[in-house]
């Protein structure tokens, strides 16, 4: 059931998929992000983050300089780019772990990229920007392919999601993205109502059967919130975990998560529990 995969770069840094859960730790270089926007925006902030993330067990750090959150505004794609040199550079040239950058415009990604990051984490499956999957082939890099919609009916939403995946990993593999590289987000908080990701949280395995790895990202998302009478973002961290180790025990393979220490506890215990001898 739990995938195995090896990456290594050029300039060193390696990441290993094997009996235990990765995380990636989340670095919001934004102003406005829904649950820690304007802490980490700065250069010095978002170094400090990442640091402080990774010697508590981050496996990778996944930088944003846009939100997506439910009615954000977007940015242009120069503003983006430049929001990534104030914060992804300097990262890259302290981060001791693999550095995804979490982008759906292809040029925003061909500048990371050639900056040196080392995944390419899209919100739209390589379906915003058609020359996404051809940056991804071009760095030959892991890329993770979200789904997401601008509504929210489904007919059956697993159903609607594999068609989903199956149209991007079609794309991801005509432009030459090879398939050790393609990982699937099956997106919760993205294009569903708080039923529908309770939906495919409990449904998960129905993803997770296929060869692709599997990235959950659940941290501190309304549903959580509405489940615990709606408490605020910075407080959900507890269900959050218990989000990953549901989503754990169907195999994913890799949490998108903001409290890194937190979920490096509980999982190393769930790992044991789920995947030791």
């Amino acid at each position: 059931m739990f995938k195995r995969r090896s990456y290594k770069w050029s300039d060193g840094k390696q990441l290993q998929l094997d009996d235990s859960t990765l995380i990636m730790g989340i670095l919001n270089g934004t102003p406005d992000s829904f649950s820690d926007g304007g802490r980490y925006n700065t250069t010095k902030a978002a170094v400090a983050h990442a640091k402080e993330m990774i010697a508590q067990g981050a496996d990778v750090i996944d930088v944003g300089v846009e939100s997506t959150r439910p009615g954000h505004t977007q940015i242009s794609v120069d503003e983006e780019i430049e929001r990534m040199k104030a914060i992804l550079e300097p990262v890259l040239a302290v981060s001791t772990v693999p550095v995804s950058i979490d982008t759906y415009r292809a040029k925003s990604a061909e500048y990371a990229l050639s900056k040196g990051a080392h995944i390419l984490n899209d919100i739209w499956g390589l379906r915003y920007d058609r020359d996404m999957a051809a940056v991804a082939a071009q760095y030959n890099v892991p890329v993770i392919i979200m789904h997401n919609q601008n509504d929210t009916n489904y007919g059956d939403i697993i159903e609607d999601m594999k068609a989903f995946f199956f149209a991007s990993v079609d794309i991801a593999l005509k432009e030459g993205i090879k398939p050790q590289n393609i990982w699937l987000d099956p997106g919760i908080g993205f294009g569903k109502t708080g039923a529908q990701n309770i939906e495919v949280l409990q449904r998960l395995g129905e993803i997770t059967a296929y060869e692709y790895p599997v990235l959950l990202a659940p941290s501190r998302k309304r549903f959580i919130g509405t489940i615990l009478n709606d408490i605020p973002a910075d407080q959900r961290d507890e269900g959050t975990v218990a989000a990953c180790i549901t989503g754990i025990i169907q195999g994913v393979d890799m949490v998108r998560v903001h409290n890194v220490d937190m979920h490096k506890k509980a999982l190393t215990v769930a790992d044991v529990l789920l995947r030791g001898e």
